[in-house]
């Protein structure tokens, strides 16, 4: 029988130590080791005779079947574009996200539309009853025809139901929540999550049935628990938008079935997540042309471009240290741009407090939305409007230099589909190869030059 050992495991990377510690030595985190029993690992012996009797052998790559995996669609076009086009059978899928942000509503909601199209959909929920669960889906409209509600957290019953069941997709909302009784650790503790969600990865390979994990986040905003748990699912899934807008970004972090950095969009509604058609005509709808601060830029997230409204506003400090405020955009961003104005520009805001936001909640995080910022603070600071038909992108460089931006043209096309006229961009061999006919496509090399052809009077 194996000794039982006693370690000291930290919640969030996972790392056991011998003694207990108030920081953990890997990650840095405070008060993160919990007391855990382990057994030791077997003897050399055992473990030879388990791998001389494993069915699995090395085949040739050319033998290899690789029939059977045809995607399920769920109906839902922003979510089979975030999936790749549609859900891999036998694929692990973690999703994440703020607490009320919508990870079990949008859940639901697939879960119930594959289940009236395509078969029985097991739902199981370690949170709320099943009551509860019916509530929401009263609430949603959702008929749920073929849908399965489960509420159980032992992982071993929870196999048992997929066995007799056999269904299309299932659904464990959320991993934190079950547990196996082999391991004598509380549910959410890292052993714990490590443990069933790989065993629930060996029903997802073993049957080919689809496995969705729901995950809660840390205050940082990561999915809780080890890190390895992202390292085992197939695809992560984040939940992304601020609890006091209707938008909500699906974005994907990692799919080895497609392409990461996917996005879709969804708006928060009485009866649900809604798709966003077109998310760049939604984030400028409530847009107030010709106003001091206010620039379009067009960014992109994964494949799809996005057209959205960056405002800024400058206004006289009343404090020795002007304050800067950045909403949507990474703070240490807005420091450069804000470095590289008053430096290579010469426009002054060492005595002004500086707020910068992105409309509708999102977040952006590539370089390319950097010229549109630059051109809202100093539209702000010199209170002198954008021209309303210009669509802005490319990244700034710290000598006020304009750097070229990938796809370029996807980015355009987007641009002149939603109307604008004049589209400013930075120099570059590639604007030789772009024709777009009806959008003027302006150009420059500097900071200075863009604020030129930007401002007007």
């Amino acid at each position: 029988m194996a000794k039982a050992q006693t370690r000291y495991v930290c919640q969030q990377c996972g790392s056991a130590q011998a003694k207990w510690m108030g920081r953990c030595p890997d990650c840095g985190e405070w008060n993160s080791l919990v007391e855990t029993i382990v057994e030791s690992r077997p003897s050399r012996a055992k473990r030879m005779a388990l791998t001389s009797s494993t069915q699995n052998q090395p085949e040739l790559l050319r033998d290899v079947v690789a029939d059977g995996f045809k995607r399920v669609s769920f109906a839902i076009d922003e979510f089979d574009r975030v999936l790749g086009g549609g859900l891999v059978p036998g694929s692990l899928v973690l999703i994440g996200g703020d607490p009320g942000i919508g990870k079990s509503t949008l859940l639901l909601q697939a879960s119930a539309a594959l289940a009236t199209a395509d078969g029985p959909v097991l739902y199981i929920s370690g949170e709320e009853s099943a009551q509860q669960i019916k509530l929401r889906a009263g609430r949603l409209g959702l008929t749920g025809d073929s849908l399965y509600l489960l509420t159980e957290t032992n992982v071993d019953v929870i196999m048992g139901h997929i066995d007799k069941l056999n269904p299309r997709l299932v659904v464990v909302d959320s991993i934190q929540t079950v547990y196996l009784d082999e391991l004598n650790s509380a549910a959410g503790s890292v052993s714990q999550v490590r443990e069933s969600a790989a065993r629930l990865m060996q029903v997802a390979k073993g049957r080919g049935i689809p496995v969705f994990l729901i995950g809660h986040v840390t205050k940082a905003g990561a999915i809780a628990g080890p890190r390895v748990l992202e390292h085992i699912v197939d695809t992560v899934l984040y939940l992304e938008g601020d609890r006091f807008h209707a938008y909500r970004l699906l974005r994907c972090v990692k799919n080895r079935f497609g392409a990461s950095n996917e996005v879709g969009v969804f708006e928060m509604r009485d009866v649900g997540m809604t798709e966003v058609a077109n998310p760049s005509e939604a984030f400028l709808a409530e847009r107030l042309l010709n106003a001091a601060g206010s620039a379009i830029a067009v960014t992109l997230e994964g494949t799809r471009p996005l057209l959205i409204e960056i405002q800024a506003l400058s206004s006289t400090t009343s404090f020795g240290n002007p304050r800067r405020t950045a909403n949507g955009i990474d703070f240490n961003r807005l420091l450069l741009l804000i470095a590289v104005l008053s430096k290579r520009v010469g426009v002054r805001l060492s005595d002004q407090d500086v707020f910068v936001n992105v409309v509708g909640g999102l977040r952006v995080g590539e370089p390319a939305a950097d010229l549109a910022v630059a051109c809202a603070i100093a539209s702000s600071f010199r209170d002198v409007p954008v021209a309303g038909d210009l669509a802005i992108v490319g990244e700034v460089g710290l000598s006020g230099e304009l750097r070229a931006v990938s796809q370029l043209e996807t980015r355009l096309k987007e641009a002149a589909k939603l109307g604008f006229d004049r589209c400013l961009v930075p120099q570059s061999r590639q604007l030789d190869k772009i024709q777009l006919p009806g959008v003027e496509i302006l150009s420059a090399h500097s900071l200075a030059q863009t604020l030129e052809i930007a401002l007007v009077a």
